[in-house]
């Protein structure tokens, strides 16, 4: 791994959060905080703005496991849950809440990094999965907008839809500006107008 990895470490079991930093340091290559239980966990996980979190949650209720992994923020980082036991509801509400890795009853410090590993590489697959599809649905919007305003244009100027396009085009460049921009305000202000 090239990249040194910051990792925050939430102590919810201390004899088990020290194992997992003193592996972590012994491994080499992450810069490791520990912070103890799960209070303020957002403002410090915010504050450090970590790659990874690393709970060890122990058993935890369904309600704490939903509240610790949102706290991790894991929009914006891989978020590591280890449990001791797990059900089916609690599972469910890990993933669903944004859980990278999920891991039962597996804290050994031989299989700590793979598993941190895996979770970073998986979470930054799912990220760009996650702004390929915003991007994908941002051109789409576009695109509709661009369509509505072509048809004003012609249904306005009585032009085919080649010379519509054209027209916002030319208009675009002509203003500096994306065609998005300038199909935005023709739909807009015949919103206006209607």
């Amino acid at each position: 791994m090239t990249q040194i990895l910051s990792i925050l470490v939430v102590e919810c079991i201390q004899p088990r959060a020290s194992q997992i930093s003193a592996a972590l340091q012994h491994a080499g290559g992450f810069d490791v905080e520990t912070i103890s239980g799960p209070d303020g966990l957002a403002r410090r996980v915010d504050n450090g703005n970590p790659d990874l979190v690393v709970i060890d949650a122990g058993s935890p209720s369904l309600l704490e496991t939903e509240q610790l992994v949102l706290a991790s923020d894991p929009t914006k980082r891989a978020v590591v849950l280890f449990v001791d036991q797990s059900n089916d509801d609690l599972t469910r509400a890990a993933l669903q809440a944004g859980v990278s890795a999920y891991v039962v009853d597996g804290l050994q410090s031989k299989r700590l990094q793979p598993i941190l590993q895996a979770a970073h590489q998986r979470f930054t697959m799912l990220n760009q999965i996650r702004t390929e599809l915003s991007d994908t649905k941002q051109e789409l919007e576009q695109r509709k907008v661009i369509d509505r305003a072509k048809g004003l244009l012609m249904s306005a100027r009585g032009i085919d839809e080649a010379a519509a396009y054209e027209l916002l085009r030319k208009s675009a460049m002509d203003q500096g500006k994306r065609i998005a921009e300038i199909a935005q305000a023709i739909v807009t202000a015949s919103d206006l107008l209607s």
